[in-house]
């Protein structure tokens, strides 16, 4: 196995992510960080190294994180659950994202946006074999200047 962290070794657990845990995770990031990777130096403090600066701006989110008043749960999370929670999200959104461009491409006259939600979740459940379950993380992350140029380019016409 692999070494217990100190939650582990006063037997706490601390479980699944809950979409209030995503919710704080993606706010901050959307606002601080990922889709402006130049502006990192500068936001963490630092000149040396690249490494140094991601390194650092993953502690300034986990120090955020976990700092949160929106935060219920009592047991902190450390930079690698958050760094791999970021990744997961980021990844399966990413995902999402053309499964829902699909959806407003097929779109009928009289289809409402619930209609084209079902129709993108049940694309991205045949194209992946998985369901998507972080809609609130794409409701969040979906105006993001990262993914919403095909929505700009549906606006225009």
């Amino acid at each position: 196995m692999g070494k217990a962290s100190c939650c582990e070794k006063i037997g706490l657990k601390r479980g699944r992510w809950t979409s209030e845990e995503d919710e704080i995770l993606t706010k901050y990031i959307q606002t601080n960080g990922e889709g402006s990777w130049r502006s990192l130096p500068k936001k963490a403090g630092f000149v040396v190294g690249n490494e140094q600066k991601a390194t650092h701006f993953w502690r300034r989110i986990v120090e955020y994180y976990n700092s949160s008043p929106q935060l219920v749960r009592p047991i902190p999370r450390e930079l690698g659950q958050c760094k791999q929670r970021w990744a997961r999200i980021n990844d399966l959104v990413c995902k999402f994202v053309g499964s829902y461009e699909a959806a407003l491409r097929e779109q009928r006259s009289g289809q409402n946006d619930d209609d084209v939600m079902k129709a993108a979740l049940d694309i991205f459940f045949n194209d992946y074999s998985i369901k998507f379950t972080l809609e609130h993380a794409w409701r969040e992350l979906r105006h993001d200047k990262k993914w919403c140029s095909a929505f700009l380019s549906k606006d225009r016409y």
